[in-house]
């Protein structure tokens, strides 16, 4: 997935003026960024449930190299974070590998921007202490779902197809060099507005956590038109394009053309070299949301 468009149009848009604006190494930095999402299954990807993925892998990319990288492969999890670039976007120094304690080589690796990993089993038993999935990933500790069982998904599929065939006109924008464009229009508002209005009777059987917004939230949403970019290769989904300008107050003609490309798995094997860290002694915060698949 890639975010490009130039740093004063980001700026624009995460506010212009004063302590809201976007500071300018941000701007510059998301204005090409890359984020790759991999995943590999035992079947294809529309047959799949959570237990047929074996491995996946995502990587964030900025101007000049990688800032964070991370995999999932066999019975663990690794990842890698360019420290000096994170530190120059975030404009304050994080701790220098020479100034942590002896015992924690693992975290300097870490800090060095090196390749380290995390037992999943460590990663299982920090999520359960919490309350989070058990092994079946369908209920908590408290006995409430975490997940959507497969009666709820199609409900919920059936609600957006709904207002889908509502709300949202398409049309043909023509082929070129063998992709054919589809272009599906919207008002946002009213699209939102829709959706929420018929997800609303399946609000109990939703994830915890699950928010729904305001009747203010969807009266305050942009009630422009929206349209989305669909491109077809050979009949397979290629490209989803979206121009995130069109839902802000920018300037006149700034884009910050959202694009997702869909194509072949990047590697998501296990990195060589990696150092075995314990999830403790790097905060159990920073890989808790870690996507598991089916573990």
């Amino acid at each position: 997935m890639g975010l490009e468009a130039k740093p004063d149009a980001l700026l624009d848009l995460a506010g212009g003026q004063g302590d809201e604006a976007m500071p300018p190494t941000v701007a510059k930095a998301l204005a090409g960024a890359h984020l790759t999402f991999s995943v590999r299954s035992k079947k294809p990807l529309s047959d799949s449930g959570e237990k047929d993925l074996v491995g996946m892998g995502m990587k964030l990319s900025v101007p000049g190299g990688t800032l964070a990288e991370y995999r999932l492969a066999g019975d663990f999890v690794y990842f890698r974070l360019d420290m000096q670039k994170s530190s120059e976007l975030m404009g304050f120094p994080l701790p220098s590998p020479k100034d942590l304690p002896k015992g924690e080589e693992g975290l300097a690796k870490a800090l060095e921007g090196e390749w380290v990993k995390v037992d999943v089993t460590d990663l299982k038993k920090n999520a359960s202490g919490k309350g989070s999935s058990d092994s079946t990933g369908s209920r908590d500790s408290t006995g409430s779902k975490d997940s959507l069982d497969e009666k709820t998904q199609r409900k919920v599929l059936k609600a957006l197809r709904g207002v889908i065939a509502d709300d949202v006109t398409l049309r043909s924008a023509g082929t070129e060099n063998g992709t054919e464009h589809i272009v599906a229009k919207a008002s946002f508002r009213e699209l939102l507005t829709d959706l929420f209005d018929k997800l609303g009777p399946l609000k109990d059987e939703l994830p915890p956590g699950a928010g729904f917004p305001t009747a203010k939230d969807l009266k305050d949403a942009p009630a422009k038109k929206v349209a989305v970019d669909f491109s077809l290769t050979n009949g397979t989904l290629s490209k989803v394009s979206f121009d995130l300008a069109t839902l802000a107050d920018g300037k006149k003609g700034a884009k910050v053309p959202l694009v997702v490309k869909f194509g072949k798995a990047g590697d998501i094997g296990a990195p060589s070299g990696a150092t075995e860290v314990p999830l403790g002694e790097l905060g159990g915060p920073l890989l808790s949301g870690a996507p598991m698949g089916g573990f």
